[in-house]
């Protein structure tokens, strides 16, 4: 039988309620969520009561004082992840942390630290990773042969316009502006100490890309491997769209990223071999259970056939909540680990410094 993780969610915004919670419900044999914790003592309460979560704490060091925990979740605000983490691995919690970890490459190394010196688990969520087509086209990508171009696309609708029309979501009214404020100049901080004095757009566009573009830069990585350097990139619309040319000596991988106001959620990897190509198509991950599918076309002598397959209706959340339970119970590192969260800090910086080029 499954053990059962005591559980702690940090953070009870948009991701805790819209996704996390919900999928933590129907995984009852592996998680139990015992307290969670906001700086809103509002948004504690209205989650608290929907979700049945009695234990309440509006600061991370509180929470792991005055409970018995397994696992934490962190979800609140980035530039608090790190603070978070390594409060949790002190107290020799292991961590699921929603992308991105940290801003800084101090941060992350201030989470390895502490990690190696716990010994508890520490996992990055990120969650496309995990979705069973994307396992096959892994899979699938070494009998393409050799590769002649690669294509990451995420072009998407705000999150407000799926999540809308979809789902409740409480948000905080009682935070003091002085708190708010205090979170803006930290991000600008963490920023700054990653890049150096850059101009507000690319402050955006990092932002952007620890946000948004982790997601596709990792799994692009995953797949493809990494890539050796950027040739060249471009920004417009205030650093909120991108578009990235990567080198990987026998070929090129673009990178097309921005965020409009249509309802179409058009994120996926493509990667072609001479014969032969395959095409990983996300949806929305705040609608629960769209599909995931892995197109595959081939040419075969006269032959040209198109294969379009959803291996699991299951959302990638609950594969990546399942997966994170194994590594704790079983006792083996994740993939997405803070060393492999840092090859994208990594891969970010040079996005930037390619554009301010």
């Amino acid at each position: 039988m499954a053990r059962t993780l005591s559980t702690g969610i940090v953070g009870a915004g948009e991701v805790a309620q819209v996704i996390h919670l919900p999928v933590l419900q129907t995984l009852p044999d592996q998680f139990e969520v015992r307290a969670i914790c906001d700086l809103s003592p509002g948004l504690l309460g209205a989650v608290g009561d929907r979700y049945g979560v009695k234990a309440r704490y509006t600061s991370v060091d509180e929470l792991l004082a005055g409970e018995d925990l397994d696992c934490v979740l962190v979800l609140n605000s980035d530039e608090y992840h790190t603070d978070a983490v390594v409060a949790a691995l002190q107290q020799d919690v292991h961590v699921l942390v929603e992308k991105p970890m940290c801003l800084s490459p101090r941060e992350a190394e201030r989470v390895i630290a502490a990690r190696d010196a716990s010994g508890a688990t520490v996992m990055v969520g990120y969650m496309r990773r995990f979705a069973p087509a994307f396992l096959a086209a892994k899979e699938k990508v070494p009998s393409l042969g050799d590769i002649r171009y690669v294509r990451v696309r995420d072009i998407i609708g705000r999150n407000g316009l799926f999540i809308e029309p979809t789902a409740r979501v409480d948000r905080p009214s009682d935070l003091p502006q002085a708190t708010l404020d205090e979170r803006t100049a930290r991000g600008r901080e963490l920023v700054t100490e990653a890049l150096g004095d850059v101009s507000g757009e690319l402050v955006r566009t990092y932002r952007m890309l620890c946000g948004l573009g982790s997601h596709d830069l990792s799994a692009l990585r995953e797949l493809v491997g990494r890539p050796k350097g950027v040739v060249a990139a471009r920004g417009w619309r205030g650093g909120t769209y991108l578009t990235a040319l990567l080198d990987y000596g026998d070929f090129v991988a673009t990178y097309e990223t921005g965020v409009d106001d249509q309802r179409r959620f058009d994120a996926h990897l493509e990667v072609y071999g001479a014969t032969s190509s395959l095409r990983v198509q996300y949806d929305t991950p705040f609608v629960r259970h769209l599909p995931t599918t892995l197109t595959i076309e081939e040419t075969n002598g006269d032959a040209f056939t198109r294969t379009v397959t959803r291996p699991h209706l299951k959302d990638p959340y609950t594969h990546e909540l399942e997966y994170f339970h194994r590594a704790i119970t079983e006792g083996f590192a994740p993939k997405t680990s803070p060393e492999d969260f840092v090859a994208d800090l990594d891969l970010f910086a040079e996005i930037i410094r390619a554009l301010g080029r």
